[in-house]
């Protein structure tokens, strides 16, 4: 193995690090402690407003778990430009800017729900009153919900790009790379369209491209942890590609 190929080896390996470690740190602050207060596993704002107001504690370590997975799928995205910017610069360069774009949107989400822990801690939106105090929850909740889906809009298709580049270049299996378009795609188009067809908003196509997305990222940041990337294949194809 020369000095390039282990590099781009350890680059793999890393990028499957953060984005399992994405993946697990998402789902502990899920089960920890954004249950009841966080807009996006709930379509409930009145409710998730009141519970904001409960949670000071709960609210401060959400804002600080986001910002963790913030900077974390900032390394992500990073990793997987690295790994594919070779096969098309253009399309890895725009992914990437994509990507980073849809982080930041995503990790406002940190902001809001510490906004909404002064709302419910601090003194002075206390004196307000409680109708206030609600309105202002609602207002972070509302903010969390709206960017955390655009962000995720453009996360997909960024991700869309990636897999693509993946499945022409061959650093994965075909099967991982073109479920990764399918699901990516899935997911995106299928927020933006259902603003204009709400029979799309079901909770069964919510959980189908939920579940596929997931099954998406987690097998290609194990296999990249694991088996790291083909680096005969991507030879050969970037061969074929005239690269």
């Amino acid at each position: 193995m020369n000095h390039s190929t282990h590099g781009l080896q350890s680059i793999a390996k890393s990028t499957g690090l953060t984005i399992l470690a994405s993946i697990g740190i998402g789902l502990i602050g899920a089960i920890t402690v954004a249950q009841g207060i966080d807009i996006n596993l709930t379509a409930d704002v009145e409710s998730t407003a009141a519970n904001m107001l409960e949670a000071e504690k709960a609210l401060h370590a959400k804002a600080y778990l986001g910002g963790l997975v913030f900077c974390i799928e900032a390394l992500v995205a990073a990793g997987l430009f690295l790994l594919v910017q070779r096969y098309n610069v253009m399309l890895a360069l725009a992914s990437l800017i994509v990507h980073i774009s849809a982080t930041v949107l995503m990790g406002l989400g940190a902001v809001f729900a510490m906004n909404a822990a002064q709302v419910a801690g601090n003194e002075a939106y206390i004196a307000l009153g409680h109708d206030s105090q609600l309105l202002l929850a609602s207002l972070q909740a509302t903010s969390d919900y709206t960017s955390f889906h655009l962000g995720l809009v453009l996360a997909s298709f960024a991700k869309a790009g990636f897999f693509y580049l993946f499945l022409k270049s061959g650093l994965i299996p075909r099967l991982i790379a073109g479920w990764g378009i399918f699901a990516s795609l899935f997911v995106g188009i299928t927020i933006v369209a259902r603003d204009f067809m709400p029979l799309l908003g079901s909770g069964t196509i919510t959980a189908a491209f939920l579940a596929s997305n997931l099954i998406a990222i987690l097998a290609l940041g194990v296999y990249l942890v694991m088996r790291g990337v083909r680096v005969k294949g991507a030879i050969e194809n970037r061969v074929g590609m005239g690269v």
